[in-house]
């Protein structure tokens, strides 16, 4: 399961740092696999539950960095 479905008891209270970062990326970067491979066989349909779980995971991703300004900055130094 991705490790950004979170309960809601537990929202806001997980600690974020590069880890979690990288766990994040590596996953969308296996789920991204899956749906083209699921695409090359002509099976589109089952890729839709993980296209779900990547847009979830891209939107944490996209919520944390407009949360941090200041380290996007310096990435880009």
């Amino acid at each position: 399961m991705s490790v950004a479905f979170v309960p809601d008891w537990l929202r806001g209270k997980a600690e974020v740092n590069q880890e979690t970062i990288q766990r994040l990326l590596e996953e969308n970067d296996q789920l991204i696999r899956c749906i083209v491979e699921y695409q090359n066989k002509g099976r589109a349909n089952e890729c839709v539950q993980y296209q779900h779980v990547l847009h979830r995971n891209l939107i944490y991703l996209a919520t944390i960095a407009d949360a941090n300004p200041t380290s996007a900055s310096k990435a880009m130094e």
